[in-house]
């Protein structure tokens, strides 16, 4: 791949520009979009509440491992090529998962779906990372941003209003039109480039990293449903992740060529980077379930409502991002990245706030400064990374990056449900000891309690939990 910027008309550039956020917005949106409609999932397809999760797991996990085999395949056969295969398939996994009449093929259709999507955002940001001199690939960042952080801000609001007013199976049948778009975008407008230096495909770090990314993205998604390690299948799979990991940190160094290269994280931006963004996948996106549990669970929003309060947030980081587009050259980006800090602390700090008397506006002030914050953390925090990365690791080095964030992005919900459930667990400990008899307050509270019936003792046990 040549080391210089790639020669664009002004049209081509904005075509190719489009077509990435085109591609990375309904990526990024279909990692959210089906969360809010898997109860109607459920019904439909006559699935158990363990059974049908598997919709969701089934995509992360295989998103996850796929994406840095998107990289290499890009260097060898050339990334407008993979690009295309890969926005096909996935235009058509959507119609496959929109049609599905089975949980068995709707997972199927699934895994085809973060296979063929996986490699599209980080291919998009090399892309747009080629076509820009170095002094204009911070604002390019920003533009690719904006699709990233739009798609599982947006996807719960768009979501809820597909299953609300049509069918679940809207949430992906959505994607055909869009993909049609962005196929033709990326043929009309997109520059073929390929690595001739590539070595071969090194098979044995291929399949320890999928290995360790495979059992990691597992235990993280199923360690609530399974009690974490008090689980056995929990306990394998953490073994295997910390096995996988030690095989791939022993190949990585003591082999030249390998699939993940060591001297990738020789560059100290980018290895720093990478470790922020899995910080900042933690902090941007692990709140959002943990609020849409209390949003419709506890104070009775139904999915479109709940969507309609998350807007906010998706509006300030189409605004955010839009102003970071203009300063990003002129202020240091590690002040934006501290606003944006401290901006991310204090959204946190109000929801850290709410309570079932909470009315709508605190949701809708705190959803939009964290959309701010977002904005101000994603796109300073990419330029840096790839600030002084050399464009031929440009492919396995945005893949890499954007797998820290989704790894971080699981990490961060599971963290904060296990909190959740742990103090939920201590309170409704401390509450059950007046549940009780003598309890004046119980008595004052619930006049007409029946002690010797145990569906009225039940019923005030279940409140609590």
């Amino acid at each position: 791949m040549s080391q210089q910027t790639l020669k664009t008309t002004p049209i081509q550039k904005t075509l190719i520009t489009g077509s990435v956020i085109v591609t990375t917005l309904v990526v990024a949106l279909d990692a959210s979009i089906a969360n809010v409609a898997i109860p109607n999932m459920q019904a439909s397809l006559s699935a158990s509440p363990d059974q049908v999760m598997w919709v969701l797991t089934s995509y992360l996990i295989s998103t996850a491992i796929m994406m840095p085999l998107a990289s290499w395949l890009a260097s060898r056969f050339g990334r407008k090529r993979v690009m295309v295969i890969s926005i096909i398939g996935f235009t058509l996994a959507s119609l496959a998962c929109g049609m599905a009449r089975s949980l068995e093929f709707m997972v199927f259709a699934r895994i085809i779906q973060g296979v063929s999507g996986a490699g599209m955002i980080p291919l998009g940001q090399a892309t747009l990372l080629d076509i820009n001199p170095r002094e204009k690939q911070p604002s390019a960042m920003a533009l690719t941003g904006l699709g990233a952080m739009l798609g599982p801000l947006a996807g719960p609001t768009l979501g809820g209003w597909l299953t609300d007013n049509y069918s679940w199976r809207w949430v992906f049948l959505i994607n055909i039109p869009i993909g049609l778009i962005a196929i033709i975008g990326i043929l009309i407008s997109h520059i073929e480039t390929r690595d001739k230096s590539i070595g071969k495909f090194d098979a044995v770090g291929f399949a320890s990293l999928s290995v360790f990314i495979g059992a990691f993205q597992l235990m993280i998604d199923r360690g609530l449903q399974k009690d974490w390690f008090e689980s056995a299948e929990i306990c394998l799979e953490a073994g295997i992740v910390a096995l996988a990991f030690y095989l791939t940190l022993v190949h990585m160094l003591s082999r030249r060529d390998t699939f993940v290269r060591a001297t990738l994280f020789t560059d100290r931006n980018f290895t720093i980077g990478c470790m922020i963004s899995t910080l900042v996948g933690v902090i941007i996106f692990g709140s959002n379930p943990i609020q849409t549990i209390m949003t419709q669970n506890l104070l009775g929003y139904t999915p479109l409502q709940n969507g309609l309060v998350s807007m906010p947030r998706a509006i300030g980081t189409v605004l955010s991002l839009l102003v970071i587009n203009r300063v990003i050259t002129k202020v240091d980006a590690r002040k934006l990245l501290s606003l944006g800090l401290i901006l991310s602390v204090f959204s946190l700090g109000l929801y850290a706030r709410l309570s079932l008397e909470t009315d709508q506006t605190p949701i809708l002030l705190a959803g939009f400064l964290q959309g701010l914050s977002a904005g101000m953390l994603i796109a300073p925090l990419s330029a840096l990374t790839f600030s002084t990365l050399s464009p031929s690791f440009r492919n396995e080095g945005t893949a890499i990056y954007s797998l820290t964030r989704n790894l971080g992005n699981s990490l961060g919900i599971s963290a904060i449900q296990i909190m959740s459930i742990h103090e939920t667990s201590q309170v409704a400990a401390r509450l059950s000891e007046g549940i009780r008899p003598d309890s004046p307050l119980l008595a004052f509270a619930r006049p007409d309690i029946d002690w010797e019936n145990n569906n009225s003792v039940a019923q005030i046990s279940r409140e609590l939990w």
